[in-house]
């Protein structure tokens, strides 16, 4: 009984210290965060020396620095998280790579032209009073960096860029009524909460089924591996040779899709002979395991994820100082243009804002993408890094408009689904396939028919499933919302 009643208190013990650390945690986090705004905002004060309204530039500055600490605390986890939750990278390192990588692409290839108004869903002569445009694009960015902060805090990942949408929809309806926003543009980014999830998912499902089909379900997995793996990574580097031109340095250098298709081209071949003989012999010296195998896409997985974090860093940040870079336009220059210079400064308040927000709240979603939803292994990591560059040359050629957030998420629900249906319907059926024997000599039990009566194994984490979906239908409208607020707000108060 004694010893019960220690072991009981040793227990309440180390759960309180674990409290007390975790709380600890919690408070010098948010101190270094309000350190970095408070840098923010000594910064933007000498940039902000002798103009007239150099208060507003100062506010607005923050205000874009909180918006990149959430992005960063949010977005980028969709770039890392599986190679975290599949062990190919700790999460330090994971950290490192994506902060190098993210403040690189928002530096390098960020472009030095932004569109004031974020995806033109509102008419640019219905806030043309340049007050009336500086409280619209202030309304927006705060409101946006409250949603997602919210959405961080509850564990969903969401699109920042649908976050800032929404909020300039709220301001601009808010300023110029209903019929100044572009509703035919907001309804095609409404059915992108479909297309980008659900064409993710299914371009993730199919390279997985392709990988346990040709690889991890034939007996002989060495041989498979040496004559399969080459060609996987070897699609992986073109696909994102093409992805990078697309997205990664389009605000830089954008040739047309013919170019960019050559050059994917030659990039796969030059990719297929470097890499088969490195695979060949690093995969003589495993074991005839899945596991073994799996541990072939380490250093793929680990470089797909450094090329998203650049191509995420050099477009997404505009989302953070575009809205800013428009303020500090109208605040200098005395008009409203629809594309604006972007400022050196203002893009690295957004750069270094949205490495300070990973490393200080980045583990968080992190954690969910990459171990929460559900189980992920390295070839699984390598999948949904595929499909979500992959998804998004599909949508860029067909013009349709997809949030690289939506496209990650759904490339691990994909894998995640595709897991379950094989648990519990096909495991057999596939792994007779890939081998040519039958089932029963191989003492593997026959999978339940559907009609059969019996417990089912959920591989996907249905809870975090509908938080998610519920944030992305929400992200628009409550940051609309949100946005109007503020925006009547501000207009009362100045």
């Amino acid at each position: 009984m004694a010893k019960t009643t220690v072991d009981k208190d040793l227990r309440r013990i180390i759960q309180l210290e674990k409290a007390a650390v975790k709380v600890s945690r919690r408070n010098v986090n948010l101190g270094l965060g309000v350190l970095f705004l408070f840098a923010v905002w000594i910064f933007a004060s000498f940039q902000s020396s002798g103009i007239d309204e150099g208060a507003i530039l100062i506010a607005a500055a923050i205000i874009g620095g909180y918006m990149a600490l959430n992005i960063g605390a949010n977005d980028v986890a969709n770039n890392v998280g599986p190679a975290v939750g599949s062990k190919a990278i700790t999460l330090v390192g994971a950290l490192v790579i994506a902060a190098i990588f993210e403040a690189s692409g928002a530096i390098f290839a960020g472009g030095d032209v932004v569109t004031t108004i974020s995806k033109n869903i509102i008419d640019p002569n219905a806030v043309a009073n340049r007050s009336v445009f500086i409280w619209t694009m202030m309304a927006a960015l705060l409101s946006a960096a409250i949603w997602v902060n919210l959405a961080t805090w509850i564990g969903a990942p969401v699109s920042t860029t649908h976050s800032i949408v929404g909020g300039v929809m709220g301001a601009g309806i808010a300023a110029a009524g209903f019929a100044a926003v572009n509703w035919p543009v907001m309804g095609a980014i409404a059915a992108s909460w479909v297309i980008s999830p659900v064409l993710g998912g299914l371009i993730a499902a199919i390279f997985l089924a392709f990988a346990k089909y040709f690889i991890l379900y034939k007996e002989d997995k060495i041989a498979a591996s040496k004559k399969w793996v080459p060609v996987l990574v070897a699609i992986l580097v073109g696909v994102f040779s093409i992805y990078l031109m697309t997205k990664g340095l389009k605000r830089i250098w954008k040739p047309d899709i013919e170019l960019a298709l050559a050059i994917g081209a030659g990039a796969f071949i030059i990719a297929y002979g470097l890499v088969k003989p490195a695979v060949v012999k690093a995969a003589s010296k495993l074991d005839n395991r899945r596991k073994s195998v799996s541990d072939l896409f380490t250093i793929p997985l680990i470089c797909a994820a450094a090329l998203l974090s650049f191509a995420h860093g050099a477009n997404d940040v505009a989302n953070a100082v575009g809205p800013l870079a428009a303020i500090v336009n109208a605040v200098t220059t005395g008009s409203v243009a629809a594309k604006v210079t972007l400022p050196l400064w203002v893009l690295v308040v957004g750069a270094i804002g949205i490495s300070v927000g990973l490393v200080l709240y980045g583990p968080k979603i992190i954690e969910i993408v990459g171990e929460r939803i559900t189980k992920l292994n390295r070839v699984r990591a390598f999948c949904v890094a595929l499909s979500a560059a992959i998804t998004v040359i599909i949508a860029s050629t067909l013009g349709l408009p997809v949030s690289s957030t939506h496209i990650a998420i759904g490339a691990v629900f994909g894998v995640g689904f595709l897991r379950e249906f094989i648990a519990n319907y096909g495991k057999s059926k596939l792994m007779k396939g890939a081998t040519g024997n039958n089932v029963s000599s191989m003492n593997v039990a026959p999978s339940p028919t559907i009609f059969e009566k019996t417990v089912k194994r959920k591989l996907v984490r249905r809870r975090h499933l509908m938080t998610i979906v519920a944030a992305w239908v929400i992200t628009v409208p409550s940051a609309a919302i949100l946005s109007g607020l503020i925006f009547f707000g501000l207009v009362t108060l100045f």
